[in-house]
């Protein structure tokens, strides 16, 4: 078998002798090819491709799934932190809440130590507050902000509750001086009948010394306390008849002698102008009067001037 190779130029054309080993040689060489390419091809071909997502991959899904997880958690614990914060600000409002109780209570007992207009100090209405509007919706306190307020507020509770209790006790300290305080006659209705000093003795006629006034009125009528103390005597004592001895303290002493009837007991403590007996003639007495003395570290003193002092 011949082979011709024609170039471009024709008289220059090639030619080349096969024989049949050759001819033999190339057919077995491209059956060879060919059967390896094909069998390249089945192998390709048996292998199955992956399959092609067309949405999130099962690894996206699982880190998804992951973050979810952990975003739950946090809010978790978010929300047990928010729980634990507002119990400790309920607690400290109930607190409060509690303290302004006590402090609306002595603001009252002050208004009324004080004899002020209640209307003036209305301890149960809140206080009257207003003004113009800002425009804008305005911001809503977080939590360090409420907190930090109720802190100040706290604060203030607190010195208001020092400021008032010092007034309280002030306003007591004056109220007790003023209900000890001796001034005013020890009746309400008489008349002088005999001074404080040297004077005859209405039963020996004789010149004696007198440590106490007398004071004449009604039998029955009443004998109150001129201020405020301790009864230390209530009855029967030598020469004054039915007695009432008050110790007002500082030393001051006020007696009440020849009482009728005698209405309290030793150990009572009473009240500027409470009655303390009624007006009688019992011990050394010629009528219906009550002898009335005033001691000072047991000295006497002169009632009358206790008598016209001028109440505080």
């Amino acid at each position: 078998m011949n082979i011709i190779f024609v170039g471009k130029n024709p008289g220059k054309s090639r030619s080349v002798r096969l024989n049949m080993p050759v001819v033999a040689c190339l057919l077995v060489l491209t059956s060879a090819v060919i059967g390896g390419v094909g069998w390249a091809g089945y192998q390709l071909g048996a292998v199955a491709p992956e399959p092609v997502a067309y949405g999130a991959s099962p690894s996206l899904i699982r880190n998804w799934e992951a973050r979810i997880h952990e975003q739950a958690d946090a809010l978790t614990r978010v929300r047990e932190t928010t729980g634990q914060q507002v119990d400790a600000l309920t607690l400290r409002l109930g607190q409060m809440q509690g303290r302004l109780l006590r402090l609306d209570a002595l603001g009252q007992r002050l208004v009324e130590s004080a004899h002020l207009d209640n209307g003036e100090f209305d301890f149960d209405q809140a206080p009257a507050v207003g003004g113009p509007e800002e425009p804008g919706d305005g911001e809503s306190y977080g939590a360090p902000e409420l907190s930090a307020m109720i802190d100040q507020l706290d604060e203030r509770i607190g010195d208001r509750e020092q400021q008032l209790r010092l007034l309280d006790q002030l306003l007591s300290q004056e109220r007790i001086e003023d209900e000890r305080f001796v001034a005013g006659r020890p009746i309400t209705w008489g008349w002088l009948s005999s001074r404080y000093g040297y004077r005859s003795d209405p039963f020996t006629g004789k010149r004696t010394w007198h440590d106490g006034v007398d004071l004449a009125g009604k039998e029955g009528s009443d004998i109150i306390a001129v201020a405020a103390g301790v009864v230390t005597w209530a009855g029967d004592r030598y020469g004054y008849g039915n007695l009432v001895e008050i110790d007002h303290g500082d030393g001051l002493v006020t007696r009440y002698g020849h009482c009728k009837t005698v209405k309290v007991k030793v150990g009572d403590v009473v009240q500027k102008g409470q009655l303390i007996a009624l007006m009688g003639s019992t011990g050394r007495s010629t009528g219906p009067h009550v002898h009335f003395e005033v001691r000072r570290n047991g000295k006497s003193q002169n009632p009358e001037d206790y008598i016209k002092r001028a109440s505080r």
